[in-house]
């Protein structure tokens, strides 16, 4: 054997050594199969009304105090001729239900009108009936009959603003564009920015912008003009865009602190920060349309005149409007019995209330720092709520 043949004699060998010593790695282990992702909690839908939340009987009626009963009853007197006729979202009564107590409360004198409620009304529970209740009142602002630098102008409905179906099929409030389709109609701040300034629809003006936001949230206003008259502006339509709270998005950011969002603490927090203050009331696109009143106001959404301390603002799925309240929460002066006679852009759900003050000082104060959390109970006539079909 010559030296090459020898050379690669000696390298195979070492080769094939190298090979049998080195060990023969397992299969690789299979990829671990992905885990899928843990699906979402399935939130049920809120309920439609009343009927399908729950609707427990009372058996006993709490306390009644008269000068609470006296104001209801003639609150309650009040919503009789409408009540009697209107047909009721909530699944509890209809109006031939309330037609034997209306007629019954016209002879009921004052020193009455505590038997009159224990007595005459099934009690019943909505839900779980925890309840919270803010207030709302009358606010009384400056204003002018002509465009002044620096005011406001207060808007009545305008004609463009319709009910239409949009693309996706709903229908809502809205406008047509010019190509013939529903569109969302001019938000808060394409209105302080003039869209539909100069075509006639101005009221009035108001001196202060920020009093009259606080009108719309309120749904109406007492207007003062300089010679001394005024008029009563009231809440006609809503530009059918979302409501935001801008008192809690102060309080989301950290700017106000929880529990510090009263009316007064935004307001005193939009007067020091203007600028902040005009973009913080952008962001609700919500816009409120008035009319005048010619008759006793202000007006709720019962069409009858609302009275301080008597009325309160509920939704109508689940209180029929026209119907006592009773309010067992933690702040005395909401405590004990109410009519519902308003509604309201974020009174929505079951147990969810506003109460009406009136207007003037006192009324502005309690109204603003007004947060309560209690019971709430439903006076509904004998048997309605038992004979009432349950709704879908």
């Amino acid at each position: 054997m010559n030296v090459a043949k020898r050379a690669f004699a000696l390298a195979s060998a070492v080769l094939l050594a190298a090979c049998a010593a080195r060990p023969i790695p397992p299969p690789a282990a299979p990829l671990p199969l992905p885990i899928p992702a843990p699906a979402p909690p399935v939130t049920p839908p809120p309920p439609a009304n009343a009927r399908a939340a729950g609707v427990a009987l009372v058996p006993l009626a709490p306390t009644i105090y008269d000068a609470w009963a006296q104001r209801a009853l003639t609150a309650f007197r009040t919503s009789c001729p409408v009540l009697v006729r209107r047909q009721d979202q909530s699944g509890l009564a209809q109006g031939q239900d309330w037609a034997p107590l209306c007629a019954q409360a016209v002879g009921v004198s004052p020193e009455q009108a505590t038997a009159f409620f224990r007595d005459n009304f099934d009690w019943v529970r909505v839900g779980n009936g925890k309840a919270f209740a803010t207030g709302y009142y009358e606010p009384e602002i400056q204003g002018s009959r002509t465009p002044l630098p620096g005011y406001a102008p207060i808007y009545m409905v305008p004609p463009d603003l319709v009910r239409c179906t949009r693309p996706d099929g709903t229908t809502g409030r809205g406008r047509v564009d010019p190509t013939g389709a529903c569109v969302p109609y001019y938000s808060r701040a394409d209105i302080q920015n003039g869209a539909i300034a100069n075509r006639g629809l101005e009221i009035a003006w108001a001196a202060d912008p920020l009093d009259l936001f606080f009108a719309e949230i309120q749904g109406s206003a007492r207007l003062v003009f300089p010679d001394g008259t005024s008029i009563q502006i009231a809440y006609a339509d809503q530009n059918g865009l979302p409501y935001t709270a801008i008192g809690k998005l102060l309080k989301d950011r950290g700017i106000l602190p929880p529990g510090g969002t009263s009316m007064q603490a935004i307001k005193d927090w939009i007067r020091a920060n203007p600028d902040q203050g005009r973009e913080l009331m952008s962001e609700n696109a919500s816009y409120i349309f008035f009319r005048v009143l010619n008759g006793p106001g202000p007006v709720g959404a019962l069409n009858v005149p609302v009275t301080g301390q008597a009325t309160v603002a509920a939704d109508p799925k689940f209180v029929p409007l026209g119907a006592p309240v009773y309010l067992a929460v933690d702040r005395p002066e909401a405590y004990g019995l109410w009519v519902a006679q308003d509604t309201g852009g974020a009174i929505k759900g079951p147990n969810r209330f506003d109460t009406f003050w009136g207007s003037g000082p006192e009324a502005t104060q309690i109204a603003g720092g007004m947060a309560a959390n209690g019971v709430a109970y439903i006076l509904l006539p004998r048997g309605a709520a038992a004979r009432a079909p349950a709704q879908p």
